[in-house]
C-alpha cells in the first residue's frame, strides 16, 4: 500500500481506493464485490486502503453490477397455530434456541457486510408474503429454521431458485443443503450416561413427534437402551417450551412414579420439569438422576445445574452462513450438507 499517497477531504471513490493501495481500479471493484479468485494477500491490502480511505461502496451501483442485495432473511418457520398454545412470536423470543442461532449467523454476516431480515412465518397468509417477497428478489439467500416434517416451505423456497441452507434436515428438504447435529448420537449418550449411573427405571419428555428432532431422540433413545435390557421405556411427548415440560413430567411421574432417571429432549423442558420433581419430593439426582438436551444457557440457570447433550448451535449457524454465502458468490449445485457432533457436558443434575 502506498503510504504517503494523501487522503482525499471529500467522500473517497473507488479510484482512491485503488491509488492508496497501488492497484487497479478492477482489482479493487473484485474485492469489494467479493469476487473469489483475488489472492488473500492483494485483498489484504485493498481492504486496509478501503479502512485507510473511509470508502464507502455505493450499494445501488454495486447492486446494478452484482445484482445481489447483500442481505439474506432468516426465515422461522413454525405450523398454523395450535389452540391454547403460547403465541409463536412469545415462543420465538424466550427460547434460547433462536438467540444462539442468530448470534452464529451474526458472527459470518457481519463481518461479510451482509444484512440479515428475519421474517416469521406461521400460516397460509404468511407464507404466500414470504414467497412473494423473496420472489421479487428482495434478498440473496435464504437460511430457513423449520422444524415440522409436514411444513412445505422447504419445497416452496427451492423453487423460488434462490440460494438456500436448512437448519435440520426435513423429509420435505429435497435438494436444500442443511446443517444439523446428529440427533441419534446425542440420544444415545444420554441413554448411555443413565445407564452407566445405574439407572434402570427410566423415563423420557420427548420433543414433538410431527418433528424430525423429536423422532429420532425417542427412537435412538429407546434402542441405545434395548441394548442393555431396559424395554420398558416410559415416555410422554413435549413440546419444546418451559411449561410444556412441566406439564410432562406431570404426566410422567403418573404413568412411572418409580422413575429413576430422565431423558429431557431440550433444556427449556428440563428447565421447567425439574421443579415438578421437587414439589413431588423427588431429589435431584439422588432419586431421579435428569439429563437434558442443546446445553443452552437454561442448562445453567436450573437447579440443579443440567447435564445435558450439547449441540454446538452458535457453530452450526455460522457454517450456515458460511454455506449460504459461497452459494450465492459462486452459484451452481447445492453445497453438501453437514452434520455437527453432539457431547455430554455432565454438571449437577445427573
Amino acid at each position: 500500500m502506498t503510504a504517503d499517497a494523501p487522503l482525499p477531504t471529500r467522500p473517497a471513490t473507488l479510484e482512491d481506493v485503488a491509488r492508496v493501495a497501488g492497484v487497479s481500479r478492477a482489482t479493487v471493484s473484485r474485492v469489494i464485490n467479493g469476487a473469489p479468485t483475488v489472492d488473500p494477500g492483494l485483498r489484504g491490502i485493498v481492504e486496509e486502503a478501503i479502512a485507510a480511505t473511509s470508502y464507502v461502496p455505493n450499494r445501488a451501483a454495486r447492486s446494478l453490477v452484482t445484482r445481489r442485495t447483500d442481505s439474506i432473511a432468516l426465515v422461522v418457520s413454525e405450523q398454523e397455530q395450535r389452540s391454547g398454545a403460547t403465541p409463536f412470536v412469545g415462543r420465538m423470543f424466550t427460547d434460547p434456541y433462536f438467540g444462539r442461532v442468530v448470534s452464529g449467523l451474526l458472527e459470518v454476516l457481519r463481518p461479510a457486510g451482509v444484512q440479515m431480515m428475519l421474517m416469521l412465518v406461521d400460516d397460509e397468509t404468511s407464507r404466500g408474503q414470504l414467497l412473494s417477497y423473496l420472489r421479487q428478489g428482495h434478498v440473496d439467500g435464504v437460511v430457513l429454521v423449520s422444524s415440522h416434517g409436514s411444513d412445505p416451505l422447504p419445497q416452496l423456497i427451492t423453487g423460488t431458485g434462490l440460494p438456500a441452507v436448512l437448519s435440520g434436515r426435513s423429509s420435505r428438504s429435497g435438494r436444500l443443503t442443511y446443517v444439523e447435529v446428529d440427533q441419534r448420537a446425542g440420544a444415545e449418550l444420554a441413554a448411555e450416561h443413565l445407564v452407566s449411573l445405574g439407572r434402570r427405571r427410566i423415563g423420557t419428555v420427548t420433543g414433538p413427534q410431527d418433528m424430525p428432532a423429536g423422532q429420532e431422540r425417542l427412537a435412538a433413545f429407546r434402542s441405545a437402551l434395548a441394548l442393555h435390557g431396559i424395554d420398558d421405556l416410559t415416555w410422554v411427548e413435549g413440546d419444546f417450551t418451559h411449561v410444556g415440560g412441566a406439564a410432562a413430567m406431570k404426566r410422567l411421574l403418573a404413568r412411572r412414579p418409580d422413575l429413576d432417571g430422565v431423558f429431557v429432549a431440550s433444556d427449556l423442558m428440563a428447565m421447567g420439569a425439574l421443579p415438578v420433581l421437587s414439589r413431588e419430593g423427588r431429589r435431584v439426582p439422588e432419586d431421579v438422576a435428569v439429563v437434558g438436551f442443546d446445553d443452552s444457557n437454561a442448562a445453567q440457570a436450573c437447579d440443579p445445574q443440567l447435564t445435558t447433550v450439547r449441540q454446538p448451535v452458535e457453530e452450526m449457524s455460522s457454517e450456515m452462513a458460511r454455506l449460504l454465502l459461497r452459494q450465492i458468490r459462486e452459484p451452481g449445485d447445492p453445497l453438501p450438507s453437514v452434520i455437527f457432533h453432539p457431547s455430554l457436558v455432565i454438571r449437577e443434575s445427573a
